[in-house]
């Protein structure tokens, strides 16, 4: 039986793997650790056999009292400042969560494991920002890509990735990394573009398309993320990384045009949905994709991502499950069927900030 301590167990992507590891491995003990800033959520854990400790994973002393009274042997470290835009607009913040929020965990881990001989895994779950990004006919991202970070937010991932390889080569410390694509799925806060996207259709603003709309991303289900990661560190050689995607390689502007048409697609087979969000211009029998506005590109827009999984598959046996058509249906359902989550979200202040941002940027187009 395992005992694992989650970082960020309460965002996106982390109360995701806690609801898929517990779900696969229900004798294990799964401890969240989360600061609870904005994007952590604690209805993110509701019904999850997981405890959840509010605490900072720069308290090297809270982190120390964990590992022992719990006897932790795998730390699982999603806990990282993620969005792109407000590193731009705050560096500092990013710096601090994933450089030394990372280095902090590492030093814990190292005198409580390498120091002790104890057995352990430290997985650090990284994105693939950190390799910069790719012209139209680039080969995809491989592991052992070049870092060429273009934003703060990935510069600081970046850092913190290099700081786990250094604890596995001068320390020994078991690590594994995983470097994945652009994550969507159930839970996802309401900043990122699916999310933003759907819940500002259905209240019938604008849709901000950055620059052109033809960047291109590769968009991984996030229960297939989950799935890769419990491959890696379950069989993954210590001290590697590896790349997990979604083979879903998309420009922004199909993914929007999708979104737009599943939704007016989802009000004409449920009319209650035009008395739910009479804002939407599909509640108007008018096609969501009115809504889109383009406008000034973000500085420094990385204009290509993929991600080559080849490595994950061979050696662990991963493949994605969810086509991004069959992913994306089953994540507007979600939003549909949880306005509840995502309303108690858009109550908060920091929502309104973005509402704010991204409107500013929409009326300047």
């Amino acid at each position: 039986m395992a005992s694992l301590l989650v970082t960020g167990g309460a965002g996106f992507i982390g109360s995701n793997f806690v609801a898929h590891w517990t779900a696969t491995r229900p004798g294990d003990r799964v401890t969240v650790l989360d600061l609870l800033t904005y994007a952590g959520n604690r209805a993110n854990l509701d019904g999850l056999p997981a405890e959840l400790v509010v605490g900072d994973i720069r308290d090297e002393a809270l982190v120390t009292d964990l590992v022992q009274t719990r006897g932790i042997d795998t730390i699982v470290h999603f806990a990282a400042e993620s969005h792109v835009d407000r590193s731009i607009l705050g560096p500092d913040a990013f710096i601090d969560a994933n450089v030394l929020g990372t280095h902090a965990l590492l030093k814990v881990a190292r005198k409580q494991w390498v120091d002790t001989g104890r057995p352990h895994r430290f997985h650090h779950v990284s994105t693939d920002e950190v390799y910069g990004t790719l012209g139209p006919n680039d080969p995809a991202f491989r592991e052992d890509t070049p870092y060429a970070p273009n934003s703060p937010y990935s510069a600081s991932k970046a850092a913190s990735d290099h700081l786990v390889r250094a604890y596995h080569h001068t320390y020994g410390l078991n690590t594994t990394t995983s470097n994945c694509s652009n994550n969507y799925g159930p839970f996802h806060f309401p900043e990122k573009l699916i999310p933003l996207f759907i819940i500002n259709a259905l209240h019938g603003r604008h849709l901000p398309i950055y620059g052109d709309g033809m960047q291109v991303r590769d968009w991984l289900h996030v229960e297939d993320h989950c799935r890769g990661i419990a491959a890696v560190i379950d069989k993954g050689r210590p001290g590697e990384t590896y790349n997990i995607g979604g083979g879903a390689e998309l420009p922004n502007l199909t993914v929007i045009d999708t979104l737009c048409a599943a939704v007016d697609a989802a009000f004409a087979a449920d009319p209650g949905l035009a008395a739910r969000f009479p804002d939407a211009p599909a509640a108007k029998g008018q096609p969501t994709a009115t809504l889109k506005s383009f406008v000034t590109d973000r500085p420094g827009h990385d204009r290509r991502y993929a991600i080559d999984c080849s490595k994950a598959t061979a050696e662990l046996g991963y493949h994605p499950q969810h086509s991004f058509e069959s992913g994306f249906a089953q994540t507007l359902k979600w939003y549909l069927d949880h306005e509840g989550w995502w309303r108690g979200i858009l109550d908060g202040s920091y929502m309104d900030w973005v509402k704010a941002n991204y409107d500013k940027r929409a009326a300047a187009r």
